[in-house]
């Protein structure tokens, strides 16, 4: 029971980082949609990021198998677009988008990814304490600016603050149950977790690419495009970063 708590009270602390974006909401319009701006470019380098430095990696490692492992990862990217052509249908009318689907395909990749570190998370604590409080500081530092970057898509996408805030936060709770679910039926847990990563991977890609990176073609000062090329370039060092600590 107490290996369960230190899982409930590390995926909670992981969970509670979705809040993190609250500190620039009380910036004026202007400063919040430049500071947003630099988030959703910071985003597209920790997505990319945590899927070739992270996810892909330990989808090799757990699965033991290429073909398998890029097969999950085209199923993923396959997976993400059908999903975007679903919510567009749905929720689009005359090629207008009140909320773009990157915004839902973006809360559904991280739902996805936080369920993971939950597993993570658990795993570590159900093999050794201190193995678990190692697991938790990887997966916070490494969540933290993912976390801000994810709450800056959803409000690019089109979410208000408040709702930005609210599906960020529902998105990484999927960390508890993860850790959770993995606590009382590890057993069963453990048979399709490895298949995870790399549909996470797939979608982590697919937004990256299909969805952010284009709007930079809407960015035409060369200082201001080159400016935002560095923020990406800082959200891939910083997952890389993360990766030779975590190793």
């Amino acid at each position: 029971m107490e290996t369960l708590i230190y899982i409930i009270l590390s995926t909670l602390a992981v969970s509670l980082l979705s809040f993190a974006g609250i500190l620039f909401i009380s910036l004026n319009k202007n400063s919040f949609e430049k500071i947003i701006s630099l988030f959703v470019s910071l985003s597209i380098g920790t997505l990319l990021g945590g899927a070739f430095f992270h996810l892909i990696p330990e989808s090799m490692e757990d699965l033991k198998s290429w073909n398998l492992s890029m097969g999950l990862l085209i199923g993923g990217i396959f997976l993400f677009f059908l999903m975007e052509r679903i919510i567009r249908w749905r929720h689009c009318h005359d090629g207008e988008c009140t909320v773009h689907a990157f915004a839902y395909l973006n809360l559904f990749g991280d739902g996805l990814h936080n369920f993971v570190d939950g597993i993570a998370i658990a795993s570590a604590f159900i093999l050794d304490f201190n193995l678990g409080i190692a697991t938790t500081t990887a997966v916070f530092l490494h969540e933290l600016p993912q976390e801000i970057g994810d709450f800056g898509v959803l409000l690019y996408g089109g979410f208000t603050k408040r709702k930005a805030l609210f599906f960020n936060f529902v998105s990484a709770l999927t960390a508890m149950i993860g850790g959770i679910g993995t606590f009382f039926f590890s057993k069963v847990v453990k048979s399709f977790v490895p298949l995870v990563p790399p549909v996470a991977a797939g979608g982590f890609l697919y937004i990256a690419l299909s969805d952010l990176i284009p709007e930079f073609h809407k960015k035409e000062k060369f200082g201001t495009f080159l400016f935002h090329f560095l923020i990406i370039i800082l959200g891939l060092l910083i997952m890389i970063i993360l990766k030779s600590f975590s190793d």
